[in-house]
């Protein structure tokens, strides 16, 4: 694996958001959720998450998440992408979202 300098780290833009909405991305060539999180006062963002093996899309309204916030948008079948929800992959198809342990402010940076 590539090593990355600091200055490589701190351009990654990591915050913590509730999902608001998830439902079946009917439209995705893998099984996914279409989620819309709230990022404070960075807005509502779009995006796509193949997290379907391990949670039901009702389990994950008001679940807190993750994200790197500073990708461009990209195009995933009929939306828009606007960030990237992490989680920790432990089988294949099987992601586990990363979630802070308490519940803290949406549009957290991440350290």
């Amino acid at each position: 694996m590539d090593e990355i300098t600091w200055g490589d780290f701190s351009k990654i833009d990591m915050r913590i958001g509730t999902i608001i909405s998830a439902e079946v991305f009917k439209e995705a060539r893998n099984p996914a959720y279409k989620l819309i999180v709230d990022f404070g006062v960075l807005g509502h963002r779009k995006t796509s998450a193949q997290i379907t093996e391990l949670y039901k899309a009702e389990e994950l309204i008001g679940k807190q998440v993750v994200a790197v916030v500073n990708f461009p948008p990209k195009q995933i079948a009929n939306i828009m992408s606007e960030c990237l929800i992490l989680g920790g992959i432990e089988n294949p198809g099987e992601v586990v979202l990363l979630q802070p342990e308490r519940a803290m402010e949406n549009g957290t940076k991440i350290a």
